[in-house]
C-alpha cells in the first residue's frame, strides 16, 4: 500500500532536510520526498493531507526501557511497554536485561523479541547482560546473545562490577560492534542512599548518594574505553562532574558517548520537600539532583555533549511505590511524557532547534545501537514519529497506556505532543487531540 503524506514540515538531519515536502510511503520503505510529489493510487493507498504545523521527523529510538517481562508482568509487559512507546512517538525501544530471569542468554532474548512480534507495534532491541545472573562474577556469553538479537550489553540497575570485568566485556563487544552501557554509580559511595547528597535530603533525613559516585565510575569506564578501543555509553548522566569527565574523553577521542533523560534536565531534589515531602514518585536512580546538575545537563545537550535523551522508563506497581520513601523502588515512567518535555523544556524556549532534537531522539540512538533508523532517505524503513510542536498537552496518569502510572509530571502542562507515529509504514497510533486526518 502507498501513503502520500502532504504538507507539514520535514526535518531529516541526517539527510540536511528541513522544509515542507511530500513524503510518499510504499509498503515498508520510503519511497520518496519531493515537492507536489505525483502518486498513483489506482491499486490502493491513501493520501493525507496533514494539518498545518505537524513535524514529520524519523522515528524517534529510546534506548534505555525498562519492559519488565518476563518475571514483573505486574509492572509492564512487552505489549504495554510498546504501546506506550508508540503513544509516545517512539517506533523503537531498547530494553534493559534486569528481568526475572535476567536476559544473560539467548532464550531469554527470544522470548522478549517473541513477544514484541505478537504485539506488532514499536520495534524491540533487546539488551543483554555483561555478567550471568547480573551477579558482576563472570561475563555473560556475549556471542550468543548478539547473535540472539540483542544489540548492546549492560548490568544496568547495577554498574559492572569491577575494572577487570569492564574492560573484558569492552573488548569483546568490539567484537560485535556493540556498545556497553554503563549504570556509573560507585557502590561503596552509594552504600544505602536513596537521594541526592545535599541539603535536601539532610533536611528530610534521606540517606544520600554523591554525584561523585557517578563520576568515579563514568571516569574508570571511559579510560578503560581508551585503552581498549571498545565503546562505552554512560546511561542516564546526571552530574556535572560526570559530564566532565565525558567531555575530556570526547576530547581525546575515546569512543564515549552519553544519555540524559527529561528528569535529568527539568527537575531537581527540592521536590523531594515540595510540593508534597516524600513523594516516591520523585526518586529515581540516578537521583534529581541539584539545579548545578540540572542546568549542565541542560548545557551538555546544547553544546553537543550529550549524545542521547532517552527515558529510563522504569514502571512500578501502585503498591510497590505507596511505600516509605526509604523502601520504595527507584524509577518513573516517561514513554508518553518525552516528548512533550522534551519539546516545551528545550525547543519551544530556543536551548535547541528542531533538527538537534531529532538528533538527539532518533538520529543518534541509530547510531549508537548500531540499528535502523534515524533518516527518512528513500529506501529507509518508514518509521516515522509526526510532531505537533504547538499542540498542548497535560500530562493525566490516568490516561497514560503504560501498565503503571509513576510519574511525578501528574496535572503538569506542556506545550508540544505527538500527532502519529507509523512503523514499518503502517499508522500505529494517532492522536485525534492533533487534528490527524482519517483513520490510516
Amino acid at each position: 500500500m502507498k501513503r502520500l503524506l502532504r504538507g507539514a514540515r520535514v526535518v531529516d538531519p541526517a539527510n540536511l532536510v528541513d522544509g515542507q515536502y511530500d513524503v510518499l510511503i510504499d509498503g515498508e520503505r520510503i519511497a520518496q520526498i519531493g515537492r507536489e510529489l505525483p502518486v498513483d493510487l489506482a491499486d490502493g493507498g491513501e493520501v493525507l493531507d496533514l494539518p498545518p504545523g505537524l513535524v514529520l521527523c524519523p522515528g524517534f529510538i529510546d534506548m534505555h526501557v525498562h519492559l519488565r517481562e518476563p518475571g514483573q508482568e505486574h509492572k509492564e509487559t512487552v505489549a504495554t511497554g510498546v504501546l506506550s512507546a508508540v503513544t509516545g512517538g517512539f517506533t523503537a525501544v531498547a530494553c534493559m536485561p534486569n528481568t526475572r530471569p535476567v536476559n544473560d542468554n539467548a532464550s531469554v532474548t527470544q522470548l522478549i523479541l517473541q513477544k514484541a512480534r505478537e504485539a506488532n507495534l514499536a520495534r524491540v532491541y533487546p539488551i543483554g547482560a555483561v555478567s550471568r545472573g547480573q551477579k558482576g562474577e563472570e561475563l555473560a556469553d556475549i556471542a550468543e546473545l548478539h547473535e540472539a538479537g540483542c544489540v548492546a550489553v549492560t548490568d544496568d540497575g547495577l554498574p559492572i562490577a569491577t575494572a577487570l570485568l569492564a574492560r573484558r566485556a569492552l573488548e569483546y563487544t568490539s567484537m560485535f560492534g556493540m556498545p556497553v552501557i554503563e549504570h556509573c554509580e560507585d557502590q561503596s559511595l552509594k552504600g544505602e542512599g536513596v537521594a541526592h547528597e545535599g541539603p535536601v535530603a539532610a533536611s528530610l533525613g534521606l540517606r544520600g548518594i554523591p554525584g561523585v559516585a557517578e563520576a568515579i565510575t563514568a571516569g574508570r569506564d571511559i579510560l578503560l574505553a581508551e585503552m581498549t578501543g571498545g565503546h562505552v555509553h554512560i546511561a542516564h548522566m546526571s552530574a556535572w562532574t560526570t559530564l566532565e569527565a565525558v567531555r575530556q574523553g570526547k576530547s581525546r577521542g575515546v569512543r564515549v558517548t552519553a544519555e540524559v533523560c527529561p528528569h535529568h534536565f527539568t527537575l531537581t531534589d527540592d521536590l523531594l520537600a515540595a510540593p508534597v515531602p516524600y513523594d516516591t514518585n520523585a526518586k529515581m536512580n540516578p537521583p534529581l539532583r541539584e539545579a548545578r546538575d540540572r542546568d549542565a545537563m541542560l548545557a551538555g545537550i546544547v553544546d553537543g555533549s550529550v549524545d542521547v535523551i532517552a527515558t529510563d522508563h522504569a514502571p512500578h506497581h501502585y503498591d510497590e511505590k505507596n511505600v516509605e520513601f526509604d523502601r520504595a523502588p527507584f524509577g518513573i515512567v516517561g514513554l508518553e511524557t518525552a516528548v512533550s518535555i522534551a519539546l516545551d523544556r528545550l525547543v519551544r524556549p530556543g536551548l535547541i532547534r528542531l533538527p538537534r532534537l531529532v538528533e538527539l531522539m532518533s538520529v543518534n540512538p541509530a547510531r549508537v545501537l548500531n540499528v535502523p533508523g534515524g533518516s527518512l532517505a528513500p529506501g529507509a524503513v518508514a518509521d516515522i514519529t509526526v510532531l505537533a510542536p504547538t499542540l498542548p498537552v497535560t500530562i493525566d496518569r490516568a490516561a497514560l497506556r503504560s501498565k503503571s502510572k509513576n510519574t511525578p509530571y501528574h496535572g503538569w502542562s506542556f506545550t508540544g505532543g505527538v500527532a502519529a507515529t507509523f512503523v514499518a509504514g503502517r499508522l500505529v497510533f494517532a492522536n485525534p487531540a492533533s487534528g490527524w486526518p482519517g483513520r490510516g
